[in-house]
């Protein structure tokens, strides 16, 4: 297969480990880098260009659109959904994947543990949301916010409306949500390809430090997670229209909770985590699923 991974930097871990699992199997892939390529639009032609020339044809394509280029890597990845090309994940799943807030309203809508979250325009409405998550503590998140950038706990009610309050007089959108106090810095990432997970870890937080995320610093270990967390993980990965993806959950006292589905999930901490071939099922999955025309949404919605 010949096959197109749209990202910025070769050199990741999670791109070069694709790349070999990929040539390892015979396969060609080809790294682009996303901020390179553009799209001419005209009626029943449309096309991508990279370095100024038209793409070859491709049999699928990955996409590691960074969040900091969101909105344009996925215009990207829509003009090759439209040329037919499958798209690992599909450009629509991603969008909602990025939204914090549409993400959750989906996975709450299909009856997912979820924490409780509030969301308000008005700075005003500040001490209204702290108490309808059963605060203070809460956390404050960015909606777009990723690797735990953005994420904040407010431990008081002062401390909590002061944050709400600048966030929202810098015209930023956040969520405010409960603090899982018994998941106690730590928090579970099952890593979902086709349906099912095929890898999981547990993260711990650096001392001193809420967020589990392994950019904060934190550590990871293998996991065995319960059918109920697996079943969560599995039905998150499908409502959200996503082949592959991370998915984040908390122990709390009432089941696994949600706090995010990953899109582009990195995978350098679980393959050390748990000594398991990620790069290769995914390929693996890619070689066995991919086909020209196949895209389920046509880079439509």
């Amino acid at each position: 297969m010949k096959i197109a991974m749209l990202a910025r930097n070769p050199n990741l871990y999670s791109h070069r480990r694709l790349k070999e699992a990929a040539e390892a199997r015979g396969h060609e892939l080809d790294i682009l880098n996303t901020l390179r390529c553009t799209v001419h639009i005209a009626s029943h032609r449309p096309q991508v260009f990279y370095n100024g020339k038209p793409i070859p044809a491709y049999d699928a394509v990955i996409p590691r659109i960074g969040a900091s280029i969101t909105n344009y890597g996925l215009a990207i990845l829509r003009q090759f959904e439209m040329r037919g090309i499958w798209s690992l994940n599909e450009s629509v799943a991603i969008g909602r994947s990025r939204d914090k807030l549409r993400s959750l309203q989906i996975l709450a809508k299909h009856g997912l543990g979820l924490p409780l979250t509030a969301y308000a325009n008005d700075p005003k409405a500040a001490e209204e949301i702290i108490r309808a998550v059963k605060g203070p503590p809460v956390v404050i998140k960015l909606i777009e916010g990723t690797q735990g950038i953005g994420v904040v706990l407010a431990e008081t009610m002062s401390s909590a409306k002061s944050v709400i309050e600048a966030f929202r007089g810098a015209n930023v959108n956040i969520l405010v949500q409960e603090f899982i106090k018994e998941a106690g810095g730590t928090d579970i990432r099952a890593l979902v390809v086709g349906g099912k997970v095929v890898a999981a870890m547990k993260r711990t937080g650096a001392p001193d430090e809420f967020r589990s995320n392994l950019h904060r610093g934190g550590s990871a270990e293998v996991i065995k997670i319960t059918p109920e967390e697996r079943s969560t993980a599995v039905r998150a990965a499908k409502r959200m229209g996503l082949n592959v993806c991370g998915v984040d959950m908390l122990r709390s006292n009432h089941g696994p909770v949600i706090m995010e589905v990953n899109s582009s999930p990195g995978l350098e901490g679980i393959e050390s985590a748990t000594g398991k071939d990620v790069a290769g099922l995914i390929i693996d999955f890619i070689a066995a699923n991919a086909r020209d025309g196949k895209t389920k949404t046509k880079g439509q919605g």
